[in-house]
């Protein structure tokens, strides 16, 4: 099955839902999915700034007669949920998690579609895909079953939880809530944001969709190196050493290292699964990964976006100086360097390595952020087997796999407190539409907004379908 075949199965059913999902209440009238994310998106939510679109969104699950529990309404510490039952019900909760926040828009940018615009069937606006429209997708598909589900004989709860600050991580988010919050929420399982259909991104032809449901991440270890010496003075003598001078050279030997390949269970389960669309010597490399890592480890590094699933990296994200002056030869110097490492990973280990490379016992490493140790969560449930299939069903002949995603989100937060946790946006996103996340011009086509929200329903029906048929 070739891309342009997808698309056309993908175009038309998504068009079928679009006739049949409920629309929902918004100011007292009825509102479609892309006219809710219009609005949504107008509200420019950067990090640190999410009440007024947090009142939005809270105000519209409250108009549809969900349970509201706020868990923090400021700036910076917006967070509630809405349920289908009151949380005080006590029943095990899955939850569907977002976040209100987006990264800022970018200064003199050139973007030239205005937030919330509709052009030749995708909506525009930042956050459109991260994390509004994978939000707008969870929001009808709770209210869909709010609405339409059988409540009656429900076991679980069903929430919709949005927080504050996801993409700086910062203390008044998820954190927050699961610090004060998490024994009122009792999560059964966590289903937040994560990857699209794959084979949009990776070179080659496939035969069938290969959806991702991440069930682990790397972990941020956030460092500051600072290098402090006395040679400091004007620029017009250079001394022998001076701080920019000796950090430019360990940096140097910092990055100039490649960083060593690591196979594990999921990273190779990858290539295990691209192996079914190859032939010959490629298929039995892709199947024996381990078996044949001298040949595939130079072919990883050449996509970086892959060779991150494999590797410990080490990205240098700012230089900076204690003198801002051209002719002043500043006495401290630092960089800072966010490292993503692998679950297995021991982290004084690896500081140590990185001590090693930087060969300089004088510069000062500071752990700036850190997250907890976790452990995948596991595939071997009722959970994670109806967001398969329910991702199968809408995509006949795709594939799913469990998939450890490179960059971090609030799912790990749920994960270390050893609560199964799964991250899934259910839809085909063609290469642009990926590309335009945390962009100028992001967008999503409307199309994958009904996949979306039809995928979470079809799962909140297994779960509740399930439960009866045990009970009879």
């Amino acid at each position: 099955m070739n891309k342009v075949t997808i698309f056309i199965i993908v175009f038309f059913v998504n068009f079928s839902f679009a006739q049949q999902i409920d629309k929902i209440k918004y100011n007292g009238s009825l509102v479609s999915m892309e006219n809710l994310l219009q609005e949504y998106l107008k509200i420019l939510s950067v990090s640190g700034n999410e009440k007024e679109a947090g009142d939005f969104l809270k105000s519209i699950c409250n108009e549809n007669g969900l349970h509201i529990s706020d868990f923090g309404r400021e700036n910076g510490s917006y967070n509630f949920a809405a349920s289908v039952f009151p949380l005080s019900s006590k029943k095990p909760n899955i939850i569907l998690l977002n976040h209100i926040d987006v990264v800022p828009e970018i200064e003199n940018s050139k973007a030239n579609i205005k937030r919330g615009t509709i052009k030749e069937d995708f909506i525009y606006g930042r956050g459109a895909i991260d994390n509004k429209g994978a939000a707008v997708m969870q929001l009808y598909s709770v209210i869909q079953f709010f609405n339409n589900g059988d409540l009656k004989n429900s076991e679980y709860n069903i929430t919709f939880l949005s927080v504050s600050c996801e993409e700086t991580q910062c203390d008044g988010g998820v954190k927050f809530v699961i610090d004060h919050y998490l024994e009122q929420l009792n999560p059964a399982v966590i289903i937040g944001e994560g990857p699209s259909e794959l084979t949009t991104l990776i070179e080659g032809e496939f035969k069938y969709p290969i959806f991702g449901i991440s069930v682990a991440h790397k972990r941020s270890f956030w460092l500051n190196l600072e290098l402090e010496s006395n040679n400091n003075g004007h620029g017009s003598v250079t001394p022998l050493n001076y701080s920019n001078k000796e950090l430019v050279t360990s940096l140097n030997k910092l990055t100039k290292k490649k960083n060593k390949a690591i196979f594990n269970d999921l990273n190779t389960g990858l290539l295990k699964a691209l192996a079914e669309h190859k032939k010959g010597i490629e298929k039995m490399i892709l199947k024996h990964p381990k078996l044949f890592k001298p040949i595939l480890i130079p072919q990883l590094r050449k996509q970086p976006e892959l060779f991150a699933l494999f590797s410990n990296t080490i990205t240098l994200t700012n230089l900076y100086t204690n003198s801002d002056a051209y002719n002043e030869i500043a006495s401290k110097s630092g960089a800072f360097v966010d490292c993503r490492l692998l679950p297995d990973t021991d982290e004084k280990e690896f500081l140590e390595l990185l001590k090693k490379r930087l060969n300089n016992d004088a510069i000062k490493i500071t752990v700036i952020n850190q997250m907890p140790e976790t452990v995948p969560s596991v595939i071997d449930n009722v959970f994670y087997k109806n967001l398969s299939s329910s991702i199968i069903d809408k995509f006949p002949k795709s594939t799913t796999l469990p998939l450890m995603m490179p960059n971090i989100n609030d799912l790990g937060a749920f994960r270390a407190k050893n609560i199964p946790a799964y991250a899934s946006i259910p839809v085909y996103l063609n290469k642009e539409e990926v590309e335009s996340i945390h962009g100028e011009n992001e967008h999503i086509s409307i199309e994958a907004l009904y996949t979306g929200a039809e995928v979470y329903y079809n799962f909140l029906s297994k779960m509740q379908s399930e439960h009866i048929n045990v009970s009879q």
